[in-house]
C-alpha cells in the first residue's frame, strides 16, 4: 500500500535486523518506523506550510487594508483641494449692477433702512457729473416729505418712497418742480391719476401751470428691491427710463412714433397734451 503523502510502498516482510543499537527489530516493525517517522516529517511540513499561507494571508490583507487607506487619504485630499479652490476662487459678477440675479447677489448689498441711504440711493438717478450738487426732496423714514439735501445746481432728485414696494427714484430739472409739485399736492388731495392729468391739463392751457423749459428731462431709477451696495449706492437690479418733456408736441411735428417698436427705441407719449413726452425705456432683460 501507499503512504499518504510520500508514496513510499510498505515492506511486508518479516524478516529481522539489527539496528546501530543491537536491537533486533523485524523488517516490518523497521518499516512502520520509518513509515510513522515520514508520517511525522510530512505532518509537520503541511502544518508549517499552513503557517506560511495564513501569514502570507494576513500580510496580504494588511497591504490590501493599506492600499484602501492610501487611496481614501488620496481622494480626500483632492476632494479638500476643490474645496478650498471652490471657496477661494471668486464668483464671476457682471460689473452692471442691472445684470445682477438673487443668485449673484453679493453678500454686502444690505437694505435702505435709514435717510443717509435713502440721499444716496436717490442721488444715483442724476447724472454722475451733478450728483454732487443736488437737491434730494422725499419721504424721510418718519413718513414725513421733507427735504432731505440742500442743492447747489439745477438738479432736485426724489428719494424712494419706503412705504411702497420696490424701489423707485428720480431726478429733474429745477425749471419742472412747478409742474411735479403740483401733482403731489393733488396726489395728497386724494385725487386720481386721471383727476390729476385732467386739472393740470387746464391749468397748463390757461397759463396757470409752468410746464418748465421743453426739453426737461427727468431720470427715473427704479427696480424691485431695495437693496443697496453700501460703497457703490447702486441699487440691486436698478435700471434707468427717461423722460423727456416737450408740451403739446405730437408724432407729426417730432416725427417719432406713438408706441414703442423696440425697446430702448425713444416714442412719444401722451401726444398733444401738456404731458407730452419722449419716452426711452430700458432694453428687455433678454436683450441685456
Amino acid at each position: 500500500m501507499l503512504c499518504y503523502g510520500c508514496h513510499l510502498p510498505v515492506v511486508g516482510k518479516m524478516e529481522r535486523v539489527n539496528n546501530q543499537y543491537g536491537t533486533n527489530f523485524s523488517i516490518a516493525q523497521t518499516s512502520y518506523f520509518i513509515i510513522f517517522g515520514l508520517h511525522l516529517n510530512c505532518g509537520w511540513f503541511r502544518f508549517k506550510k499552513t503557517i506560511q499561507i495564513k501569514t502570507e494571508n494576513r500580510m496580504n490583507k494588511k497591504k490590501l487594508i493599506k492600499t484602501f487607506v492610501l487611496a481614501g487619504l488620496i481622494v480626500s485630499c483632492n476632494t479638500s483641494n476643490k474645496t478650498e479652490s471652490t471657496a477661494v476662487s471668486p464668483t464671476k459678477r457682471d460689473t452692471k449692477s442691472t445684470n445682477k440675479t438673487p443668485v449673484e447677489l453679493d453678500k454686502n448689498l444690505v437694505e435702505i433702512d435709514s435717510d443717509e441711504a435713502r440721499i444716496a440711493t436717490a442721488l444715483m438717478a442724476a447724472p454722475a457729473e451733478s450728483r454732487e450738487g443736488c437737491t434730494v426732496i422725499g419721504y424721510n423714514m418718519a413718513g414725513e416729505f421733507v427735504t432731505l439735501k440742500e442743492g447747489t445746481n439745477a438738479y432736485i432728485c426724489i428719494a424712494d418712497n419706503p412705504n411702497q414696494e420696490g424701489f423707485n427714484a428720480a431726478c429733474y430739472h429745477k425749471s419742472l418742480e412747478p409742474f411735479m409739485a403740483r401733482g403731489r399736492e393733488l396726489k395728497a388731495e386724494g385725487k386720481s391719476a386721471t383727476d390729476i392729468f385732467d386739472i393740470r391739463e387746464k391749468e397748463a392751457k390757461a397759463g396757470t401751470l409752468d410746464m418748465g423749459k421743453p426739453g426737461s428731462t427727468l431720470h427715473v431709477y427704479y427696480g424691485p428691491s431695495t437693496l443697496y451696495d453700501p460703497e457703490t449706492y447702486e441699487v440691486n437690479e436698478a435700471k434707468y427710463r427717461y423722460v423727456v418733456y416737450i408740451p403739446w408736441a405730437t408724432s407729426e411735428s417730432t416725427g417719432l412714433p406713438e408706441k414703442p417698436y423696440a425697446s430702448n427705441h425713444p416714442w412719444i407719449m401722451n401726444p398733444g397734451t401738456h404731458r407730452a413726452h419722449i419716452m426711452i425705456s430700458p432694453l428687455a432683460e433678454e436683450q441685456e
